[in-house]
Order: structure tokens, then sequence, then C-alpha cells
């Protein structure tokens, strides 16, 4: 009878734990699939623009709406995101397209800066042969020839479907009715104000202390943009705009000069193209490090079925920073610009090159970075970058990444012209073997030269599954660009994370010099103690951000996804 009684009451007790359980379980569950709810990006079903700002993505879209195709997106995103986010959006500096229209046609534009015609190797030295501070960053001299309204032309040229002075208007009209700051922009005008005051006389930033909610108007932006609409793509390279830049580039102390204008072209290159296990991925070649270095880092660590391990464990991260750290230094001894370098790009992505270069990879410890140099191939960026991913209705995609190179490139803003001008210099070599503002190193194959463009780590990039577009993806971030990208390929290819998913995920970077591994603020510390304990050098919080991702999903049942990076004011836009 006793032991009837303890078997019901233990039978009790085991219908409540049961119970219990099933509750919490449904309780997880519900917050589970509520959080997925919550990072689940924009969905759509015809067509995506991803860009910095709302206002942009707006612009973008409205073409779309009206019949453009991604590539008259393109120049209308480009444009207004001169004038709603002047941080990096600009027709001052330059930067990469990567594109795959909807025949499958792939292809990339180089519209990189380039180095005036009296620019020389020197420039940026002493006396004594040392690098003098800020020269290479802030001023005039810290200019190189501006790319990105050559490219704009370019692209239009071979797949514009409206007219130029369309797809300029609504950038001109943002100019003179204004953008309202946000707090992010806010603060960083707030920030930069003392570099503006350095590299100008006056400009508009210089008018206020500035607050979320204030509206700035650009009406001398506004009238730049008109003489383009109306005379074309000479206005900036030989007319008053072009001009007005050089007198005031001269009057700072600048070297660029009409001549310098006048023989900018842009140049339409073949693109990185390889396969991640049943991926094929299209990226940017040099002048740009991206596509390279992210196929040799996905090259690298393809033997090692990465997807085995969970997403940001210990074993993750040292994988993936043992093959950032070989290939950072190959970046830095092999690539430059491709006009003045012979670059062994097959032998760099190639599988058997990578697989050596991992040879003396250990799981047990960490190889330190002073016995890591470039591979043996028997042959002899910035920060503060925007990038956006636009498709369309008929199926174009679009990858852009464009650049000032440093926050508001060199501070100095054209006077009576309204725009920001490049600090591209220091993406070239001052010295060889010494870091630029990134802390990258250079070597003699990316030295100053007149009329060389500066290697960058812009990496635009398309990825396609089965022969059908699958994803448009690219960050700004400078060096961290290319950790990013790879990053967000794994998250969606092994790890099956959605888009916003992918982009809102804790990342981290390792660019063989520094020797450290760079974490997100907002990464989870509990595979810190075993990376110590194999000798990794780790650093958290200096960099509170890694890139700003923005990105598009082909979803499977042939909607996109859009990813906007929530570590800015980011925003995806669809129908």
């Amino acid at each position: 009878m006793s032991s009837f009684r303890i078997s019901r009451s233990y039978q009790f007790t085991l219908v409540i734990f049961m119970t219990s359980l099933f509750l919490v379980l449904v309780q997880c569950r519900e917050k589970r699939e509520q959080k997925d709810l919550l990072i689940r990006g924009v969905i759509a079903d015809s067509a995506m623009v991803v860009s910095a700002r709302v206002e942009a993505s707006r612009i973008g879209l409205d073409v779309l709406r009206n019949g453009g195709n991604a590539f008259d997106a393109m120049i209308a995103t480009d444009l207004a995101l001169v004038v709603a986010y002047p941080f990096s959006g600009n027709i001052g500096g330059g930067g990469f397209t990567v594109f795959r229209t909807h025949k499958g046609e792939i292809g990339s534009v180089d519209y990189r800066e380039k180095a005036p015609l009296a620019a020389h190797r020197d420039m940026y030295l002493d006396e004594n042969g040392e690098i003098i501070p800020g020269l290479s960053t802030l001023g005039a001299l810290a200019v190189g020839v501006p790319g990105t309204i050559a490219g704009l032309f370019e692209i239009h040229s071979r797949f514009g479907t409206k007219p130029f002075s369309e797809l300029i208007q609504p950038a001109i009209d943002l100019a003179n009715n204004g953008v309202v700051v946000t707090k992010k922009q806010a603060d960083r005008l707030n920030r930069y104000r003392k570099y503006f005051e350095q590299a100008n006389e006056r400009t508009i930033f210089l008018d206020r202390e500035w607050k979320e909610g204030d509206t700035i108007r650009y009406p001398d932006l506004a009238k730049t943009f008109e003489r383009i609409r109306d005379n074309g793509r000479e206005e900036f390279y030989q007319g008053e705009t072009g001009l007005m830049m050089v007198e005031y580039l001269k009057k700072l102390g600048g070297i660029l000069t009409l001549e310098d204008l006048a023989k900018y072209e842009a140049v339409w290159r073949e693109p990185i193209v390889f396969e991640y296990k049943d991926y094929r991925i299209i990226s940017m070649p040099p002048p740009s490090s991206g596509g390279i270095c992210v196929a040799q880092i996905l090259k690298s660590v393809e033997p090692y079925e990465i997807g085995q391990y969970p997403h940001n464990s210990a074993r993750y991260v040292q994988l993936l920073a043992e093959a950032e750290r070989r290939v950072y230094a190959d970046r830095a001894y092999f690539l430059g610009d491709p006009d003045f370098n012979v670059i062994p790009l097959d032998s760099l992505k190639s599988a058997g090159y990578n697989r050596h270069r991992m040879s003396d990879f250990n799981w047990d410890r960490a190889t330190l970075s002073s016995d890591v140099s470039h591979g043996d191939i028997q042959i002899i960026e910035s920060d503060q970058t925007t990038h956006y991913s636009i498709v369309d209705t008929y199926g174009n995609a679009v990858s852009v990444t464009n650049t000032l190179n440093g926050a508001y490139g060199s501070k100095v803003y054209v006077d009576g012209a309204g725009f920001f001008l490049n600090n591209e210099m220091d993406d070239l070599s001052s010295k060889p073997g010494e870091p630029n503002m990134f802390g990258l190193i250079g070597a003699e194959a990316n030295s100053i030269e007149p009329e060389k463009r500066m290697l960058s780590s812009m990496t635009p990039t398309i990825v396609e599954k089965d022969d059908q577009l699958f994803m448009v993806v690219g960050s700004p971030g400078g060096s961290t660009i290319i950790t990013s990208v790879v990053q967000n390929i794994l998250n969606v290819v092994e790890y099956g994370m959605g888009m916003q998913q992918s982009v809102s995920a804790p990342r981290f970077h390792h660019q063989w010099l520094p020797d450290q591994i760079l974490f997100e603020n907002s990464f989870d510390t509990l595979a810190f103690p075993e990376l110590r304990g194999k000798g990794y050098s780790l650093s958290k919080g200096t960099s509170p951000i890694i890139g700003k991702v923005d990105a598009i999903l082909v979803l499977p049942d042939g909607k996109l996804e859009g990813g906007a990076d929530p570590r800015g004011d980011d925003k995806a836009v669809g129908f």
C-alpha cells in the first residue's frame, strides 16, 4: 500500500515536472520565434534597395517603380547619398561596382581615384625620410583625382535606360529641400568640426552645433548637380565645377590640376570569380584587394568544413583568424594597381596555394604574425566608406561600394561647389613597410606613383547558387570590409541565417598586423578564455562596430530579403 502511494506521488511529481518543462519549452520557443521575427529583414516581391540612408534608398526605389533598371537606380541612389550621407557618399571620391544582369552577364567597373601627375614617392616624408603625420590624411595634399562621376556616366552609357538628367533630379531636389539630421549624423558632424576648421576657410558645417532634427540644405551642391545635369560628365572634369575644385585646392596647397581631371577615365575590369562549395562568388578585382582576399579566406577554410563548428565559437574564430592572418600578409606584399604591377591572381585564389598557406596552422596554439610572411609565388582603405545593394524587377543586380577614405575624406569642402574631397592618397604607401591610417601595411606594389590607383579593401560582391542570383553584399569599414563580407557569406551559406539576422550578428576581425583579434562590443565573450589559452591576443571595445553591411538575399520562393545594418541609419526598402 505504501509502495503504491509512493508510486502515485512519484507519478504526480513527474507530471508536474513534465508540464512545467513543456511550458518552459513553449515559452522559449515563443521567445525564439519572436526574436527571429524581430531580426527578419524587409521582404519584397520584386525589387529592393538597401543603403546607408532612407532618403537614398527611397529615391532608388522610386526609379525602379517607374520602370528604371538597377543601373538607373544605382545612379539616383549614389547621387542622393552625396546629399544625405556626406560622411562617405561622394562625387569627390571614387568606388567600385560589381554587377550581374538578368541574362547572367557579370562585370565590374573601377572608378577608383588616382594619384595626381605631380605626386611622387617621397611627398609625405620629411628630410629624414620619416612620414609627416597627417599630411596624407588631412587637407589638400591628401586628395586623389576623383572618379565617381566618371564611373556613373560610364555605367549609364552602357546600361542606363532613363535620361541622366532624370536620375540626378531627385538629388537636386533633396539638396534644395534639405535633409533631416539623425542623432548619429549630428554626433559625427560635431565630432569632426575641428578638422573642418583645419582644412577649410569656411563650410556650412561650421554654422552651428548640430543636433538631431535639424535640417541641412545644400544650395551649392544643388547648383553643381544642375551644371552636371545640363553639361554632362565634362562639367566635372573640364567645366566650371572642375575649375572650382582645382582653384580651391591650389589655394589650400594641393597639387591636383585640370590636366589630372581631363585625363581621368573609369575602367571596365574582369571580376574575381571563384567557387565556394556549391556557390559562385563574383567580386571586385585589383586595385581592390577585396575580391582576391575573400577568395583566399574562403579557399583557406573550405577544407576544414567550418560549418561544423558553432557560430562564433572559439574554433570558428580561430580558424577564420588564422586564414585572415595569412591572407592580409599576402595583401600587403602582392596587391596594388594592376596597371602598374603584375599580380598573380590565379595563384593567389587557387585551392592548392591556400592549403599550403594553412599547412602550419595548429589548433593547439596561435600562429604568430611575426612568423608569417607573404606566400612564395614565383613572380615579383577605408574606414568611412558606404555600400549599397540593388536588385530590380528584371533580375539585374548591382553591388556598389564608394568612399572618400577617411570620415568626410580630406575634410576639404569645395567652396562654392558643395562637396567633400577624398583623402585617398593615404591608401598608397607613404613609406613602404609603414602602416596607413587603418594599420594596413603596404609594399612596393602600392608605392606612390603618378596616375596610380590606390589599393583598396572595398569588396562589392555578388553570390550565385545554381546559376541564379543568390546574394548581393558589401560593406564599409576600411580593412574590416573584407572580413565583414566573408562572415556574412558564411552566416548565410554555412549557418542558414536570413539576411537581416546575418547582418545583425556580432563580428570580429584579424589583419595580420597588429597581431590581435578585434571584436565588436556585442560579441559574446564565452570563447575568449579558450582563445587566450592558445596564445591569441584579443581586443574588445576599441572598435565598437566592424563593418556596416547592406545586403540582399534571394529567398527560396524568389522573394527578396533586405538586410540593413542596425549599426548605422541604414534602410532597406522594396516592393
